[in-house]
């Protein structure tokens, strides 16, 4: 489960693969996608949602990709997946089957768990998480 917070509202995505969007402090769940639409998000690490359909391969599972990031401009996309690689995307990516802008293959057969994207300028430093 992870949680992401706006300014005032928590973003929970869930292993059921659901998002689920909640105000903070009152835990009221909102359920009204215009106002969800709205919001502006301080991070984005979450791979549900209309922004990321794109993600993923024509064969891919739900469950092959675990995690990305956003670059703080908004523009980019990273990804890590069950498979040892690395795609960045543009951002957002509501395509269904997007190309990937790059892909960087870390290990075979290693799943990328967790990614932290620094993003300075024109230069971008990734640092997985492995699960080995």
């Amino acid at each position: 489960m992870y949680f992401k917070f706006s300014v005032v509202i928590s973003k929970v995505s869930t292993g059921s693969y659901k998002r689920q969007v909640y105000e903070v402090p009152s835990g009221k769940q909102l359920v009204d996608q215009a106002v969800i639409d709205r919001i502006t998000w301080a991070t984005w690490t979450s791979v549900l949602g209309d922004e990321v359909i794109g993600i993923w391969s024509r064969h891919a599972e739900k469950a092959d990709v675990n995690c990305a990031c956003v670059s703080h401009s908004g523009i980019n996309l990273v990804t890590g997946d069950d498979f040892g690689m690395v795609k960045l995307f543009d951002f957002p990516c509501p395509e269904k089957f997007v190309r990937t802008c790059s892909c960087i293959i870390t290990r075979s057969s290693v799943d990328i768990m967790f990614l932290n994207c620094i993003f300075r300028r024109h230069t971008m430093k990734i640092l997985p998480s492995l699960n080995v």
